[in-house]
């Protein structure tokens, strides 16, 4: 974690988080077995490259489909130390998950967020300068997601992998205006950062859905 020039006490959170994963997972299926033995790389650090991609001016943030904490929590974490005045809200359908995103948010003293057992489609009335999804959904679908909860000049950030390019056809093809970005990912060869901004849906299709 010293690649994002965290404190030692930011670090010591997350590894707090890390071990609390570990014992949560031997009751519930929180991530992938897989992905167990690698989890500082495969989630903490994959989640921690979003912080340097976020908006200066941003002042609140959404997480979709949060489960296990990621980015939502890490973000978390480390914005008590380098945004203080970021406020943060992980939504989770989930319960048992929403439980674990409570307990964490309890330990890592993250007075800065908070956990919504809903899902995203249920939000009303609530708009955030920035919002995150980490292996929710396709391109398409986490867009249709977003759009209701972004304020006029949001950003999303999402990582996508090896596909990407595709779901960005495919959510253009769906009838989605939006500028892309994409940013290297630091954890996967393949992957990226979505980077977008000036979200809208072609009109026809905003009707239809009314």
């Amino acid at each position: 974690m010293t690649t994002y020039n965290v404190s030692r006490e930011t670090y010591d959170r997350l590894q707090l988080c890390l071990r609390e994963l570990f014992e949560w997972q031997k009751k519930f299926n929180l991530v992938g077995k897989n992905s167990l033995p690698d989890a500082w790389t495969r989630h903490f650090e994959d989640s921690a490259q979003l912080f340097s991609l976020l908006p200066e001016n941003a002042k609140t943030l959404a997480d979709l489909g949060s489960g296990a904490g990621f980015p939502g929590i890490v973000l978390a974490v480390m914005a008590l130390e380098k945004r203080p005045d970021l406020k943060i809200t992980l939504i989770e359908s989930i319960g048992k998950k929403t439980l674990f995103l409570k307990h964490l948010c309890q330990v890592a003293g993250c007075n800065n967020t908070a956990v919504l057992n809903c899902r995203a489609e249920k939000m009303v009335d609530r708009r955030f300068d920035v919002v995150t999804a980490r292996a929710v959904t396709s391109l398409s679908g986490l867009l249709t997601y977003a759009l209701p909860l972004l304020k006029k000049n949001g950003v999303c950030l999402f990582p996508k992998g090896k596909n990407h390019q595709e779901e960005i056809n495919a959510a253009k093809a769906d009838g989605w205006f939006f500028d892309c970005r994409e940013v290297q990912s630091a954890t996967d060869a393949e992957g990226v950062i979505l980077v977008i901004s000036n979200l809208s849906k072609k009109q026809e299709e905003m009707i239809c859905r009314e």
